[in-house]
């Protein structure tokens, strides 16, 4: 929600963004059965948690929790 929130996901020198990348090209690969080249970036939407688009938007819906 804030850019400093922005380090938390990105974890020290890059190594949790890292792990998410691999993690997901892997996953993307099988699924393609090929190989891909990931770019991965981190952008900071405020106030996500208030919009129940985003929420929609990221896979949630309010009404589960």
């Amino acid at each position: 929600e804030r850019d400093s929130h922005k380090g938390m996901i990105i974890g020290k020198q890059g190594s949790m963004l890292k792990k998410i990348g691999q993690n997901a090209r892997i996953e993307i690969e099988n699924l393609l059965d090929t190989k891909v080249n990931l770019q991965l970036w981190v952008k900071v939407k405020k106030d996500w948690r208030d919009s129940d688009f985003l929420i929609k938007n990221f896979g949630y819906d309010k009404n589960d929790y």
